[in-house]
């Protein structure tokens, strides 16, 4: 108990500072997800608070992040729309899967699955998280400008036809289901087509136009039409929104921009009495537990969700460990992946119990937390507490936000949460296929596929196929490489026939490094411990890289993360034989020369030798 309250003037801090940033966000989230502001809330609050006191990293601010809700998104609309377009009917499923996706979390973290996430390979994540930016800035565009196909008269009445037809095919189906032979008995079935009122089909047609707008694809098929419906008024919120989060950060990045344009904008549109549209209300008092999820709970109803549970739960862990990696690299520690696993899991299940969307990891408000002075867990906790306050005090207030606002600031986390390193690595990389007359780079191939599958098709299985090919094509370039390089044995131990000469006096100043190996997605975790390898008083690293055949991006981008490092502790690093392919790389991305000079660069390790010996002259005297 000490040790929790030991850094508390810092994690109040922290926490507080996090809480407000995750405020907007939560809302807009919850917005984007189907379920309204509140659910956003509810998730923001519950997550954050459980999975910072049961996870496995101490800085992690959690709750619901740009990935979880694109994919909840997906989940919410089709579940709706397989409940006849009633949110109220559709909701108790939907936090089933939400709370079943809770529950495989649990599982993955007590099985161990935490540590096996590193292996998902760099072109993967940056396809994927490059698809869920557009997703969310395509699916935003229609509410920036004012546009609800629900609410469009003439739109709405072009589904006319198909309403009836659905309405009489779930007219159809439950007589089955109830048994009811309808060519016996016509009779049956014409009484219930004559209860059917002109408000049925207007639902019925509104849930359809829904469903036809959803997604990315729907957005884009929808866009002709709403930019002939302008409300220029939602647009001028929008863009004013947009101007002030990215205008006001060019002042000070001490206050949280998206919070700044949240009070500005809606305070201006509220206190000059605009006719603009604002986002639902948000209920007062304590949230209340959703009972409905336990008394529809059974194998039968659930059966058809476990897939679509699974996914959420691979994808929160990811998006969770992820997050993990940059906050153990800002703070020096180490996080538990399974413990942080298990954190998550409990975190989403209460809050898919009190109606609140799934979470992750946020690296923003992570981010935030440790440079406001986080140290410990009490300051997701308090970030968590915070926007229950929040939600208290001010939830008839914050009824009043413009839903506009909410959509420009999503705009702008689809624009952030764009991987534009790995696109900007597109044009330098390695055309190592050849599909028909055409030269392709094999990871920016798989990016693309990625890529497009996710943001047209399906996120889940976008990530599937993603992964197939890049552990099919790594395959077949580990295999041809192994195959030229086959004659040569592992060493026996740790010094190479040729290091046996060395100065036995520059032991502690010079640390040698072999990589025995390819440097790819499966083996970045290992090299990464090179840092942790060098004793304080080295002052030259040599790296030895004449078994290191191959270097994919992932091991690309941790090979420059490491030289960046050892770099600002002044420690000279010196590659010897490094070989044609990782030396193609690293000059696409010019960790070759601006890195490593070319001079530091040498083909043998005899060379190495004659040049610490001239340049480290003093030592050799002693």
């Amino acid at each position: 108990m000490k040790n929790f309250f030991s850094n508390f003037k810092g994690d109040a801090f922290g926490g507080i500072t996090a809480g407000i940033v995750a405020l907007p966000l939560a809302l807009a989230f919850g917005v984007s997800s189907g379920l309204g502001p509140t659910a956003g809330l509810y998730g923001a609050i519950f997550i954050s608070f459980f999975a910072s006191l049961f996870g496995g990293t101490n800085t992690q601010i959690s709750g619901p992040t740009a990935p979880m809700t694109a994919v909840s998104m997906v989940v919410i609309a089709a579940i709706i729309a397989g409940n006849d377009g009633d949110v109220t009917k559709a909701l108790p499923i939907i936090l089933t899967v939400f709370l079943l996706a809770g529950l495989f979390q649990i599982g993955l973290g007590l099985i161990g699955l935490g540590k096996y996430i590193r292996y998902i390979p760099y072109p993967v994540v940056s396809g994927f998280m490059t698809a869920i930016g557009v997703i969310i800035l395509l699916t935003q565009v229609l509410p920036s400008i004012g546009y609800y196909p629900k609410e469009d008269v003439a739109y709405v009445e072009t589904f006319k036809p198909k309403a009836e037809e659905v309405i009489l095919k779930n007219i159809l189906k439950d007589e089955v289901n109830e048994g009811i032979l309808v060519l016996e008995d016509f009779k049956e079935t014409i009484s219930r087509a004559g209860k059917i009122t002109v408000e049925d089909i207007q639902k019925e047609s509104q849930t359809l136009a829904a469903k036809e707008t959803s997604g990315a694809l729907g957005a884009i098929k929808a866009f002709p039409r709403a930019i002939k419906n302008i409300v220029w008024l939602e647009l001028l919120l929008a863009l004013g929104t947009i101007f002030i989060i990215y205008g006001f950060k060019r002042i000070t990045t001490k206050i949280p921009s998206t919070l700044v344009a949240l009070v500005v904008v809606s305070g201006v549109a509220f206190g000059f009495d605009l006719d603009y549209r604002s986002i639902q209300e948000i209920p007062i008092g304590i949230p209340d537990i959703k009972w409905e999820i336990f008394s529809g709970f059974s194998l039968g109803n659930i059966t058809p969700y476990i897939f679509t549970a699974l996914t959420l739960a691979l994808l929160g862990a990811i998006d969770s460990l992820l997050t993990s990696v940059i906050a153990d690299n800002m703070t020096k520690t180490k996080h538990k992946p399974n413990k942080e696993l298990v954190g998550q899991g409990i975190g989403n299940s209460i809050a898919a119990i009190f109606g609140g969307i799934p979470g992750a990891g946020a690296t923003i408000r992570t981010v935030v937390n440790i440079n406001a002075g986080g140290k410990t867990k009490l300051s997701g906790m308090i970030a968590g507490v915070l926007l229950l306050i929040i939600m208290l005090g001010l939830g008839p207030v914050a009824s009043k936000i413009p839903a506009a606002v909410l959509a420009g600031i999503l705009i702008t986390v689809g624009i952030g949460v764009m991987d534009y390193k790995g696109l900007k690595a597109i044009p330098h990389l390695p055309k190592d296929i050849k599909i028909g007359p055409v030269n392709l780079s094999s990871e920016v191939l798989i990016m693309i596929i990625v890529l497009l599958l996710s943001t047209f098709w399906n996120l889940v299985y976008a990530v599937g196929i993603g992964l197939i090919l890049a552990s099919l094509m790594f395959m077949k370039k580990i295999g041809d490489l192994t195959a030229k390089t086959s004659n040569i044995k592992a060493l026996e131990n740790d010094v190479w026939a040729d290091e046996g000469s060395f100065p036995k006096n520059l032991s502690e100043e010079v640390f040698i490094k072999h990589v025995n190996g390819p440097l790819f997605f499966g083996s970045t975790s290992e090299f990464q411990a090179l840092s942790k390898q060098i004793p304080q008083t080295a002052k030259t690293v040599i790296i030895r890289l004449g078994r290191m055949p191959y270097m994919d991006q992932s091991g690309l981008y941790v090979m420059e993360e490491i030289l960046l490092d050892l770099k600002k502790k002044n420690i000279e690093v010196l590659f010897v034989n490094l070989r044609k392919q990782p030396r193609y790389m690293m000059e696409r991305i010019d960790i070759v020369p601006d890195l490593i000079s070319k001079e530091h660069i040498f083909e043998n390790f005899s060379d190495c030798v004659q040049w610490i010996k001239k340049n480290i002259k003093d030592e050799f005297k002693k």
